[in-house]
């Protein structure tokens, strides 16, 4: 038998959205049933299937227009995701390392390379929601952080490339093993990391992500 994760309500609204827009096969631009149908369909709060479109507005899969309604943004990255069945859960988080580490150290480098004071402050204020809310806010911000590191590098076939495999990587936002703050050790990282980029050292972004990625395994490997 297999562990039973706890899966959480808005958990489930974005699974049952992802899946109805791949039921309905729908495509960039298309515009999916209003907040007040979907939360009668499903028979759901508010708040609930705002923390939904939270994450999948952070994953590029929705985009959400005040006062027009919510609109598929992306779709071939958790087509990409669906096709991918492994049964256990910690070979895949770790295999999943493995892709993380040789696309976002490059972006970490180039980051601290390249990154403008418009990027460094984006960070900042990641960093500090990260640091000042708890649970699913403060995953939304951390995953919010490394997608500003892509953005920082200023290299878009980069960016391209993570956003392709996005929800892939998202897992390590959304409370693997059903646990909220498992990587909550690896929070010293982050903003050493940020102080190597705001530093233009490279060398020292790198070595900064290394600990946190090893902090991460470990953690992976200890569940």
């Amino acid at each position: 038998m297999k562990k039973i994760n706890k899966v959480r309500m808005h958990e489930m609204v974005s699974e049952e959205l992802k899946e109805y827009i791949r039921s309905n096969d729908l495509k960039r631009g298309d515009k999916l049933p209003s907040a007040e149908t979907i939360m009668k369909i499903l028979g759901v709060g508010r708040s609930s299937l705002r923390e939904a479109l939270r994450y999948l507005e952070a994953t590029d899969i929705v985009e959400v227009v005040n006062g027009k309604g919510i609109y598929v943004k992306e779709t071939a990255q958790y087509h990409m995701s669906a096709k991918i069945n492994i049964e256990d859960e910690r070979s895949a988080l770790l295999q999943l390392m493995e892709v993380r580490r040789a696309l976002e150290l490059l972006a970490v480098e180039l980051a601290a390379q390249r990154s403008s004071e418009k990027h460094q402050e984006e960070m900042r204020r990641y960093l500090h929601e990260i640091e000042t809310t708890r649970g699913h806010a403060s995953s939304i911000a951390d995953m919010k952080f490394h997608q500003a590191v892509y953005k920082a590098s200023g290299n878009p076939i980069l960016q391209s490339i993570a956003e392709s495999v996005w929800e892939l990587f998202s897992v390590f936002w959304n409370a693997p093993f059903g646990r909220q703050e498992i990587f909550q050790d690896s929070f010293p990282f982050h903003q050493t990391l940020f102080q190597a980029i705001v530093e233009k050292n490279p060398a020292k972004a790198r070595e900064e992500f290394n600990k946190m990625m090893d902090s991460m395994e470990q953690s992976i490997k200890s569940v």
